[in-house]
């Protein structure tokens, strides 16, 4: 088996013929060795999507290869980004008095599911302190009113910025970002919104769908955007009831499908799986 540092390529461009070969022949004239491939045509917007993970030599640098490909993404106009396997993305997680997401994605990282490093723990409560003290993580208690939320926010991009965050993840996170927040975050802040997308919005949604007699309930994970609750959707998952559960057995039901959907989430992004599409997403699973 090969010890080459391997690597992801993404990319997104105007969909037209060559670019296969053209990618491919680019990583065979370098000796790299292509380990899967996938690609999409979006005949809707006229786009065309790649993921490719790949090998190369160890003489050749994410850096020295991205900027020899620059000519064939000019060509044909791509979006494109080589992404070392070899460094973790860091991973911030926000979190207010629901820890069941925050709990299932440390224990995942902590087992070693999810190939991250988490710089950080923030959080407008401090219920949650203890348990990421436990995993020897870095708590951060940024308290916010309606007064404050913009010197909160200003912290909070602070700490993003000192700890060169790439991704940041809403495990139950009950504050509305601010659109300035959203459009600084765009494309690297994961929510999860504790319904099947468009449902029940508010504080009690297993409430509202226990006295709807709902038959499915379900989670979904999205990209955070200023419109809220409206972002690129990455993944959602439903699960059936019946007219025997109580409004208590729905949200535990509910709570399971919300840390399974956006650990799902999670673990594509970092494996560099999901392309953004306009308001859609491309999820090379």
């Amino acid at each position: 088996m090969s010890s080459d540092p391997e690597h992801i390529l993404t990319i997104s461009c105007p969909d037209t013929t060559g670019i296969v070969y053209h990618v491919t022949g680019f990583l065979y004239e370098r000796g790299c060795n292509i380990i899967d491939s996938a690609q999409f045509g979006d005949s809707s917007t006229g786009l065309f999507f790649m993921r490719v993970h790949f090998s190369a030599p160890a003489t050749l640098e994410p850096s020295r290869l991205q900027a020899e490909f620059a000519p064939v993404a000019a060509r044909f106009r791509m979006d494109s980004r080589i992404h070392d396997l070899r460094v973790k993305p860091r991973v911030l997680f926000m979190v207010s008095r629901f820890g069941h997401c925050l709990n299932d994605l440390l224990f995942r990282w902590a087992s070693g599911q999810l190939p991250m490093e988490i710089p950080a723990i923030v959080s407008n409560h401090t219920e949650f302190q203890p348990l990421a003290h436990s995993y020897r993580l870095p708590f951060f208690y940024l308290p916010v009113t309606a007064a404050t939320k913009a010197d909160q926010e200003a912290r909070l991009l602070e700490l993003v910025e000192r700890e060169r965050i790439d991704l940041v993840v809403l495990a139950r996170y009950m504050q509305i970002l601010s659109p300035g927040l959203c459009a600084r975050l765009k494309g690297r802040a994961i929510n999860i919104h504790h319904s099947f997308l468009p449902s029940f919005k508010g504080a009690k949604p297993y409430l509202q769908a226990h006295d709807r007699g709902v038959k499915l309930i379900g989670a979904t994970a999205h990209y955070v955007t200023g419109d809220l609750d409206e972002g690129p959707i990455i993944e959602q998952d439903v699960e059936r009831v019946d007219h025997a559960m109580d409004p208590d057995t729905l949200t535990a039901i509910g709570r399971d499908v919300e840390s399974v959907v956006l650990a799902r989430a999670v673990k594509w992004h970092l494996e560099h799986r999901v392309l953004l599409n306009g308001h859609r997403t491309v999820v090379f699973r």
